[in-house]
């Protein structure tokens, strides 16, 4: 079926033609595009149709690939006091220094002491609370939505990840609820049919017994090569042993596949493994101990996804004291919180390390435990359902 176009305006003598003003509009920052809404009928069709936001969508990722320096990231607390229930305010900041661009409100409000950031793509971002509410939101164009229920008769040990479906231009949020060792129930959540279905249980997996981590806490699950992907435990052999994987759930086909862990990364004297986004590739981060006092990051990165053997050590980040993890970012930026820090008051210190030179920088603007993710302008989710504007 022939989709209607937008009727366009009729334009005087002199002016531009309109295909040439639409080109324009889709290369220009996202509250300018949106001041174009309000001037006719037209427009407001024009900017709203799948195909503009998309093209609009592209000609911003291109002029990012152009600035290496041009990445941000957004923050928020995750735990925030239980009394009042104040609606989180997220802070957009430089990806390398954290240094503060602005402030937002958030415009819904969580009632739970623990929220996340689940994932952000295309500027949509993605948030979650301890009750299993999750919320789409795009506050580039101040619209979000409450998703629905789960579809699952029960949710316990709920892990979550956010993804784009590029073949069907789509969003998705994976749950995985793990009642056992052995049993895991799985549901997607689509943006464009707005509800969830039940995907079956650890599909495309050989290991039986897996246990997914509940939390990639506190980094958001890392999209990759069109998979989202968690560490897990594997329970094998009647003697139980356990090892450590990689699960890669594909978007596309939704089933999983294994990945191994590089070799040398991880034994019974690791802490504490997480999976990160480095610029464009999966990385793995090792919490260990280190030959001199104290404790070390090991950031180990996948060249060629999928080949076990690209694996590759790239950076040691060692610590003096205890330093806990709160965020990875895309261009490399390793904040983490110093624990029982005896200069601060509050008993803690948050610190950002640039993995490449270890330069620390010792105010990065946080003095909670946050939730980070990386963030762009776009217009994704003006075609969407039950979308509420504010």
């Amino acid at each position: 079926m022939e989709v209607a176009r937008p009727q366009q305006p009729i334009l005087r003598q002199g002016y531009l033609p309109y295909d040439i003003v639409l080109n324009i509009l889709a290369r220009l920052p996202v509250k300018s595009v949106i001041r174009f809404r309000y001037i006719s009928k037209s427009y407001n069709s024009s900017i709203t149709t799948p195909n503009f936001i998309s093209t609009h969508l592209k000609n911003i990722k291109d002029s990012h690939d152009n600035d290496n320096d041009n990445g941000f990231v957004i923050h928020m607390p995750s735990v925030t006091d239980n009394i009042g229930f104040q609606r989180p305010v997220c802070t957009v900041a430089l990806d390398r220094t954290f240094d503060r661009i602005s402030e937002l409100g958030t415009p819904f409000d969580f009632h739970y002491i623990y929220t996340q950031i689940v994932g952000s793509c295309n500027g949509l971002l993605c948030f979650a609370n301890s009750a299993n509410v999750v919320y789409l939101w795009n506050p580039s164009i101040r619209m979000f939505k409450k998703l629905p229920g789960t579809c699952l008769g029960q949710l316990k040990h709920v892990t979550l990840g956010f993804a784009y479906h590029p073949e069907n231009n789509d969003y998705k949020v994976v749950r995985i609820s793990c009642l056992s060792l052995s049993t895991h129930e799985i549901e997607v959540y689509t943006l464009s049919s707005d509800s969830w279905r039940s995907v079956g249980r650890t599909t495309g997996l050989t290991a039986t017994n897996v246990m997914f981590y509940d939390k990639n806490n506190p980094l958001p699950i890392p999209l990759v090569n069109g998979a989202l992907h968690w560490v897990s435990n594997v329970v094998e052999g009647e003697e139980n042993r356990r090892s450590r994987m990689i699960m890669a759930f594909d978007v596309n086909s939704e089933r999983f596949r294994e990945l191994a862990l590089p070799d040398g990364s991880v034994d019974e004297n690791t802490f504490q493994t997480f999976l990160a986004l480095f610029k464009g590739k999966l990385a793995l981060i090792a919490w260990e101990p280190s030959e001199q006092p104290g404790t070390q990051y090991s950031i180990w990165v996948m060249k060629e996804y999928g080949v076990i053997e690209s694996w590759n050590k790239l950076f040691v980040v060692p610590f003096e004291r205890v330093a806990h993890c709160i965020a990875f970012t895309e261009y490399g930026s390793l904040l983490v919180c110093y624990i029982n820090d005896q200069v601060e008051a509050q008993g803690f210190k948050f610190v950002l390390v640039d993995t490449e030179t270890l330069h620390e920088k010792k105010d990065p603007d946080i003095q909670h435990y946050s939730s980070v993710a990386t963030f762009m302008e776009s217009l994704v989710l003006f075609d969407g359902a039950n979308v509420v504007s504010y």
